[in-house]
């Protein structure tokens, strides 16, 4: 199942708006915080989707009944770029276990190249949520083989995917390799094309770079 959140018309694209902005990227302060604010929006969502129990509550006066979470989450976040958003979702699953990818492109001409994965750093994610973030989702490969590298941990009971700026290309990638599991895929827009060097147009240039500076 994929959910655009930006189809309809909410808060969520003014943030949107900003982090494709070039005149507003120029600050990296902003731009963390807008994707810090992606995240929480998408986590309020997601959070509908989760397993609610009812709890007593001691109020000064009495009690309250309050449904509360009863599943597990696992944060999953695909470094560097994913850090901002991750924090988003930190901010609002603040009990949530989390889980850390490094990984990168590594280039074997002008243009191809492989995803290659150096580490990860992740708690059992066996009959927990997985929520796995990535704010670009260009060919797709890099999520797909984040989700596979993940499963080396347990088995979930429900994959969340999320993602800021997907490609229609990536979306396809995902939807073809992950097909009939468990798994939502979460987009706040999903542009048409992709360069020869596979970065999503329009886009919004290379995310890891505009919130931490430039890479070598």
């Amino acid at each position: 199942m994929i959910h655009e959140l930006g189809k309809e018309n909410s808060i969520l694209n003014y943030f949107l708006a900003e982090v494709r902005d070039e005149n507003i990227q120029k600050d990296p302060l902003r731009f963390r915080r807008n994707l810090e604010r992606i995240g929480e929006i998408f986590s309020y969502e997601i959070s509908k989707k989760l397993n609610f129990i009812p709890k007593e509550i001691q109020t000064p006066l009495g009690t309250a009944q309050v449904n509360v979470i009863n599943d597990q989450v696992v944060l999953a976040t695909v470094l560097r770029a994913g850090l901002p958003m991750h924090q988003g979702f930190l901010n609002y699953f603040d009990r949530a276990e989390n889980a850390f990818i490094s990984a990168y492109r590594k280039y074997h001409n002008d243009n191809h190249f492989t995803i290659e994965f150096e580490h990860i750093s992740s708690p059992k994610i066996d009959n927990k949520v997985l929520i796995l973030l990535d704010p670009m989702l260009a060919t797709g490969a890099s999520l797909v083989l984040a989700y596979e590298a993940m499963l080396d941990q347990g088995s979930p009971k429900h994959v969340h995917l999320v993602t800021a700026i997907a490609s229609k290309e990536g979306v396809n990638h995902v939807r073809k390799k992950l097909s009939n599991k468990n798994i939502e895929l979460w987009v706040g827009a999903i542009d048409d094309e992709l360069t020869s060097k596979s970065y999503i147009v329009p886009g919004l240039g290379d995310a890891g770079d505009l919130a931490f500076g430039n890479k070598e």
